[in-house]
């Protein structure tokens, strides 16, 4: 197997202005994002102009190799710092810092971090001690192997509000449902089956298409799940993680080869069968399909006969549905298709 080749995206922090402020850095911030080139440049790209938005500032992009840690490392002398910041691009809307998990809905929050890292240093601002949703590291890890749980119960069928308080009954965290978002939970029933999905990705799944979302948050010593309205700027648990390792080796089905032919389905007919023959769930955006007018039950695609793997499948027939897929796992490790538009929400 071929080394994946890595993208070094430097960034130098420029002073940024909030409103009519002009903020003075007390000292630099250099913020450097790894990601595998072997991925989509669309990735990076997204990322780019995201991050330039937020007052990014001269930006340099250059290979590296080697094993990669996040942090933060103080160059310079102590009148002029230089923090440099090391983070990891897991995907399109992951992004790993030593302060948490950003989305590109967090980018605001980003640079707030980075402007009090710059003023303060990593010990008043946080550093690598702080972890995502406000959680210590020790939290952060019990949030996870709670959620980890895998759904032992079927789901198609159900309304939503019913399968979160069922999944909810699993864990050991308290979930609290934020005011009026029952009743509109119990408005929509589950077309997918999420049995065997871990309880974090399936509630983040369930909970997205009526707009709330899913935040573990610290409460007198304790972690509580609160289940509240979707706003920019918030940091909620995903559908979902990027997976560590090489995709080959996380679900090898997808790359094996297998005789295919497929004629005069949808792409939704299509998509279900291949779940089934890789073993895996297939989780929809609809959110993003909702956005772009696309009714997968209703656009026919087709391949013709011959051997191939379902990795270069998927890719044809969706993108003939202006969709695209990628692997993802659930807090489990567990391997999952998460199936979104070409073009970005």
């Amino acid at each position: 197997m071929r080394a994946a080749r890595i993208l070094i995206l430097s960034f130098a922090w420029a002073p940024l202005a909030w409103g009519t402020t002009t903020v003075i850095a007390a000292g630099q911030v250099r913020l450097e994002l790894v990601g595998d080139s072997a991925g989509s440049a669309l990735v990076f790209q997204e990322w780019l102009q995201v991050l330039g938005r937020a007052g990014v500032k001269n930006v340099r992009i250059r290979s590296a190799t080697g094993a990669v840690k996040v942090g933060v490392e103080v160059l310079g002398t102590e009148s002029q710092p230089v923090y440099v910041v090391t983070g990891i691009v897991r995907s399109s809307d992951e992004l790993l810092l030593p302060a948490g998990r950003f989305r590109q809905s967090d980018a605001s929050r980003l640079a707030r971090w980075l402007e009090d890292l710059a003023q303060h240093g990593p010990q008043r601002s946080g550093g690598a001690e702080q972890s995502a949703f406000g959680l210590s590291a020790a939290q952060f890890e019990q949030v996870r192997q709670d959620l980890a749980r895998p759904v032992d119960f079927a789901t198609r069928g159900m309304t939503r509000d019913a399968a979160v308080d069922k999944i909810a009954a699993q864990l050991l965290s308290p979930l609290q449902l934020e005011a009026g978002l029952r009743a509109m939970l119990r408005e929509d029933t589950l077309g997918e089956e999420l049995s065997g999905v871990s309880s974090g990705t399936a509630l983040a799944y369930v909970l997205r298409p009526m707009g709330s979302c899913l935040v573990p948050r610290p409460m007198g010593g304790r972690v509580a799940y609160l289940v509240v309205k979707a706003q920019p700027d918030l940091e909620v648990w995903p559908v979902g993680w990027e997976p560590e390792g090489p995709r080959q080796d996380v679900l090898p089905a997808a790359f094996e080869f297998y005789n295919v032919n497929i004629q005069g389905v949808s792409a939704a007919q299509a998509l279900e069968a291949i779940g089934k023959r890789l073993d895996v769930a297939v989780l929809i955006d609809h959110n993003a399909l909702a956005r772009h007018g696309i009714d997968p039950s209703k656009v026919p695609v087709s391949h013709p006969a011959g051997r191939t793997t379902y990795s270069l499948v998927l890719r044809k027939i969706l993108f003939q549905a202006r969709l695209k897929s990628e692997i993802r796992v659930d807090e489990a490790g567990t391997p999952f298709l998460w199936v979104s538009t070409i073009k970005p929400v």
